[in-house]
């Protein structure tokens, strides 16, 4: 991995999106086999200099649950102002068990110089790590990397088409190389216009040059 080849130049962050107890078995917006990816992880953070981890962290009643939507169910895509969104069961909400980082990566969370909070306005979903869905509001993640010198960012973590491979695409925009581990991410796979969600994603990130490694 290219990751190994350099630990300590200051020039990569591993982030690891949303390793929390709701996106693993068990949880109130489980992906399939989430939890075998953490403890890998947490290995792989001991080889960085730079470790940023992501939080869903809700509000109740946020506007992206299907539960605050009559007559609505979770997965059902909805218009929202600032675009289509996805209808998810209610996750993550604050202070709640389900918001808590997988205990096998609790070492990696440790060693985290940044831990960024997503999805705490209401009104607005968040998938990345670098802005809000509305593709306006910005986390202040890329200003901190450039600050510490980082100009590649490595992708592992929960879950691969949605905000792991929103925030690689948002690291391309950003300005930062981008690279996927894919074994070290698992998918939620939702049906979507041509294929899966992974289908979607895929394209995305081949056309915006985002290096996905196997």
């Amino acid at each position: 991995m290219t990751s190994r080849a350099h630990p300590s130049d200051g020039a990569e962050a591993l982030v690891i999106v949303d390793p929390q107890n709701d996106f693993c078995p068990g949880g109130r917006l489980a992906v399939a086999g989430g939890d075998a990816v953490m403890a890998p992880i947490a290995t792989l953070a001991e080889r960085f200099a730079h470790v940023v981890v992501t939080q869903d962290w809700h509000p109740a009643g946020h506007g992206s649950f299907a539960s605050s939507h009559a007559g609505r169910a979770p997965y059902e895509v909805i218009a929202m102002p600032y675009g289509d969104q996805v209808l998810w069961p209610d996750h993550c909400l604050q202070r709640s068990d389900g918001a808590d980082f997988h205990p096998a990566v609790a070492a990696a969370v440790a060693r985290a110089r940044l831990i960024v909070r997503k999805g705490i306005d209401p009104a607005v979903d968040s998938y990345s790590a670098f802005f809000e869905n509305d593709r306006r509001t910005r986390t202040g993640l890329a200003g901190a990397l450039r600050d510490l010198g980082v100009t590649r960012c490595v992708f592992v973590g929960l879950a691969y088409d949605f905000c792991v491979g929103w925030s690689a695409l948002d690291a391309r925009r950003e300005g930062f190389a981008a690279t996927i581990l894919r074994p070290l991410t698992r998918a939620i796979a939702m049906p979507a216009g041509s294929g899966t969600s992974v289908d979607a994603i895929d394209r995305a990130l081949a056309a915006a040059g985002v290096t996905v490694r196997d």
